[in-house]
């Protein structure tokens, strides 16, 4: 094991599964992972210190003196299930900048060590669909013998595309080393990446759940969910109350993704009048514009 993980037992773990996740669009991986760790109450039992990932570029001052020097956390954790298959959770605070697949190793030599056979992340799929609407979970695998697997269990299998940061290399790391990996991806609306999304976070704990065939409380998933669509209607709201003609095509295309989670379609039916990237620019400039003014009152 090399020096830069700290391990303060070894738990002894029957058929373990490793599950990983880290920071990522919408936190629908490291909600989920946080979720799970907490309802499970599962144990730490060792780290990766941050040295050779992280640098840090400030410090706080807090009642006149400087504080010491925080870095991201990255944790093990072990739940015993009494039974079924055991697990072990990996959570990262943050994604280091530098040195990602030698990471990704480290992670992986810890699952080997405790002889988990197959590894678990999540990630989001960013898509043209309504805040409400129930999300679709995509995968992936390490192994073509995965796919049917997945269909079984609901989840769209992933054609072609990329799964970003470590939530997906680790998955490219673990073939390489000949372990079966399968990554879950929670829809998420195309504008509002940069919002926590418990609601997708909350559709692959199902299925994972499924997967490992243990029950795991979602409930305040789900009020989390409401409490965060309520604050995205009143700025659709505020948009539509506010700025009128000026924001004529982006109430447009919510009214229509909104028809459609109705109507539980599948896919925009009408091309968009504009671009994903002109669609994110609008957004992003009315999010602005309202905290702008929320913090102004």
């Amino acid at each position: 094991m090399m020096e830069a993980v700290r391990l303060y037992r070894e738990p002894a773990l029957r058929d373990p599964a490793f599950i990983a996740a880290w920071p990522g669009m919408g936190g629908v991986a490291i909600i989920a992972a946080k979720h799970l760790k907490d309802k499970l109450g599962a144990e730490e039992f060792g780290r990766i210190e941050p040295y050779d990932f992280f640098d840090l570029g400030a410090i706080s001052v807090r009642d006149h003196v400087v504080e010491e020097p925080e870095f991201p956390e990255s944790k093990f954790y072990f739940w015993e299930s009494g039974g079924g298959k055991d697990l072990i959770i990996f959570i990262g605070e943050a994604q280091p900048p530098v040195k990602g697949y030698r990471f990704a190793n480290l992670v992986l030599d810890v699952a080997k060590r405790l002889r988990a056979k197959r590894v678990y992340t999540f990630a989001a799929a960013p898509g043209h669909i309504h805040h409400t609407r129930r999300p679709k979970v995509l995968g992936v695998t390490t192994h073509p013998g995965l796919i049917e697997e997945l269909r079984r269990n609901d989840v769209i299998p992933m054609g072609a595309g990329s799964i970003s940061g470590l939530n997906g290399l680790l998955l490219g790391v673990a073939k390489e080393r000949n372990m079966e990996g399968i990554c879950l991806l929670g829809e998420i609306p195309v504008y509002i990446t940069e919002i926590p999304n418990p609601r997708s976070s909350k559709a692959v704990l199902e299925v994972l759940t499924r997967f490992l065939a243990i029950e795991v409380d979602l409930s305040e998933l789900d009020n989390w969910a409401r409490e965060a669509e309520a604050e995205i209607e009143k700025n659709i709201e505020m948009l539509r109350e506010s700025h009128g003609e000026e924001a004529k095509r982006l109430l447009d295309y919510f009214d229509r993704l909104k028809q459609q989670a109705s109507a539980e379609e599948a896919e925009i039916q009408e091309p968009l009048e504009f671009s994903t990237e002109e669609l994110l620019g609008e957004v992003e400039r009315f999010l602005k514009r309202t905290r702008e003014q929320e913090e102004g009152n």
